[in-house]
């Protein structure tokens, strides 16, 4: 089951973000699990962060942004531990600032086609399994 179809994709809109208020909601979602994640990482945190990070990564195969300092493959190493030491809490803050500087600037089309392409090649992943 996907969270977006492809008619979502198209009713987004092509030139504007996505909106302000569901943009803060994404961004709360995910300090908030960021703030757990500095005592112990349970499962719906370690979920809520991969999202952004697996989003991130699509971007990067999309061309649409780089990730030169292989931040997004650190990352998802942290985030099979069992919680975060200081330096990878400033590495996944300086990840979720990406995150909010992409949903500021790419048009709400482009998330959701990204957000549908993630969820495809994780399902494809988890089968492969």
């Amino acid at each position: 089951m996907t969270t977006y179809t492809h008619w979502h994709v198209l009713m987004a809109s092509p030139t504007e973000p996505i909106p302000v208020k569901k943009r803060r909601y994404y961004i709360a979602l995910m300090r908030v699990a960021l703030e757990n994640c500095k005592t112990k990482i349970t499962e719906k945190d370690r979920t809520v962060l991969s999202s952004a990070v697996d989003l991130l990564n699509t971007l990067c195969d999309m061309k649409l942004i780089e990730d030169n300092e292989k931040a997004l493959e650190d990352a998802m190493v942290a985030l099979m531990q069992d919680n975060l030491n200081d330096i990878e809490v400033r590495m996944f803050e300086g990840v979720l600032e990406d995150y909010e500087m992409v949903m500021e600037n790419l048009p709400e089309r482009t998330m959701i086609a990204a957000h549908r392409a993630t969820e495809k090649r994780i399902g494809k992943r988890k089968v492969a399994a």
